[in-house]
């Protein structure tokens, strides 16, 4: 059973929410926050697997939270955002967030991510992608980036998460989020 902390601060988003994922068999929606304060408080006590975590939230936002959640190395955040602007993204990432989708996400998408982070995957919305592909300005990708960050890059396509990234290039988690 995947346990998940749902994290915006509207109510009817967070019902919503609840109510798509307690349809599934596999997923146990434990908990329900309406800042990064309250998600804080909550984790310890519900030990979700993942935290669906908005961003834009009064008091303390999801790139706050997201950061501080790194004291509980088991739960996988994924963002749940209307925001793909790079900044909003990469601040995301930095923090360590393992995925990124969009309100706008179909439902069924927004489920398989929930699997896909749970699994230690890293679920993108494909215009997230185009994001951090296309970071560096006009130059292609691929000629903007290091021989390591190349490396990181691959291993995030492949699905891979943070911890499993560091495990495989023997280096630590800290530079993969950096990376």
């Amino acid at each position: 059973m995947i346990k998940v902390l749902l994290v915006d601060d509207h109510r009817l988003v967070r019902a919503g929410l609840q109510s798509l994922l307690q349809a599934c068999e596999d997923i146990e929606v434990v908990g329900s926050a309406a800042d990064g304060r309250e998600a804080l408080e909550l984790v310890g006590e519900v030990q979700p697997d993942v935290v669906l975590m908005d961003l834009s939230m009064p008091g303390m936002g999801g790139v706050e939270a997201t950061r501080l959640l790194e004291a509980h190395p088991g739960v996988q955040v994924v963002v749940l955002t209307s925001f793909s602007d790079q900044e909003q993204v990469l601040d995301a990432v930095d923090a360590g967030a393992v995925g990124y989708l969009l309100k706008d996400a179909d439902p069924d998408d927004l489920v398989d991510g929930v699997r896909a982070a749970a699994a230690g995957q890293s679920p993108l919305d494909p215009k997230v992608a185009r994001t951090l592909l296309t970071r560096r300005g006009g130059q292609a990708p691929q000629d903007q980036l290091s021989d390591r960050e190349r490396e990181v890059l691959v291993l995030v396509a492949d699905g891979l998460a943070n911890k499993q990234i560091a495990r495989h290039l023997g280096i630590t988690e800290r530079t993969v989020k950096a990376t």
